[in-house]
């Protein structure tokens, strides 16, 4: 994120970074569910003997899969609604000849094939999957369904119908093959399931097949190499210096411009207030004061509202 019309990186000051305000980015294993890191975090800050504070993630990652895990903290939490809205990246393996009622390796067999597509079959069909496609979600998801989560209920033994959502793939690709599997590299839309996808890819080669490895290696602007494993997080937190690996605030957001504010403008928006007749880009934008953010803003016509303000 950047201030209009500057290339510098809007950098937060060490009294914020103290607060833990920002982000943690786990490299979650497979095991854990997004729940359980979450509270790992909170163990660490305890541990490190810092203030407790609010802690979210950006992202649900299922048990079995691992990777990448936005963890926000103090005011940033009031970000992680952005952070699910993002682009994500994954690495995924579909093993074929079973396809699960899960549609991972953990679930119950329902449908068998003795069809092994060869590679070139693979990559003839890959075009059809990109850009904007439907897909039904699988039926052990955290989806709602009047008010209730679908895997919830599927486990109470009640029969479930998952609406389909269009989602966007924006590039999908075939890195390692063999007879017995395939791997694949997926840039996704926000919605998007990798097993539904697999599932689909499966079907389209007159087969069936569940993942059988799924890695998130990007969300939004958070990468796999910011990411720690949950033991190096608590190895940290055990020397104190918790707060070194912090990232700030501002970085949930780097795609969004910075939009510098007076002291007047920023006390008016801490009010909830809108500002009027201002130079700004059309769209979201973080107002700043100095190093200091303010509010995340939506702007229209030269007047701007908040969106989310914060308290510091």
């Amino acid at each position: 994120m950047t201030i209009a019309d500057k290339s510098e990186k809007v950098t937060l000051s060490p009294p914020l970074l103290a607060a833990l305000h920002g982000w943690i980015i786990l490299d979650k294993a497979e095991g854990p569910g997004s729940t359980q890191a979450v509270s790992a975090v909170k163990r660490a800050i305890r541990l490190a003997g810092l203030p407790k504070v609010k802690v979210g993630h950006g992202g649900t990652l299922d048990p079995l899969a691992s990777g990448v895990l936005p963890v926000a903290l103090g005011e940033a939490t009031k970000l992680a609604g952005y952070a699910l809205n993002s682009d994500k990246v994954y690495e995924f393996t579909l093993r074929f000849g079973e396809e699960t009622d899960s549609l991972d390796r953990e679930g119950a067999v329902i449908a068998q094939s003795d069809n092994r597509p060869t590679k070139e079959a693979i990559e003839s069909i890959l075009p059809s999957f990109q850009g904007n496609i439907h897909q039904i979600p699988p039926i052990y998801s955290a989806l709602k369904i009047d008010g209730k989560r679908a895997c919830d209920r599927v486990r109470a033994g009640e029969t479930v119908t998952v609406k389909g959502r269009d989602i966007t793939i924006y590039d999908l690709n075939l890195v390692a093959y063999s007879p017995d599997e395939a791997s694949f590299r997926a840039t996704v839309s926000k919605g998007t399931y990798i097993r539904s996808l697999a599932r689909d890819i499966a079907h389209a080669l007159d087969c069936h097949g569940h993942v059988s490895r799924l890695r998130r290696c990007k969300s939004g602007p958070f990468t796999d190499k910011q990411a720690i494993s949950l033991d190096k997080l608590m190895e940290i937190a055990n020397t104190g210096k918790l707060n070194k690996i912090l990232l700030p605030l501002t970085a949930g957001l780097d795609d969004i411009p910075a939009f510098a504010v007076s002291s007047d403008q920023a006390k008016a928006l801490r009010q909830g207030q809108k500002l009027v007749g201002i130079n700004a880009e059309q769209g979201l934008n973080m107002a700043m004061e100095t190093e200091m953010p303010v509010a995340l803003i939506e702007v229209f016509e030269q007047q701007a509202r908040v969106l989310r303000g914060f308290n510091f």
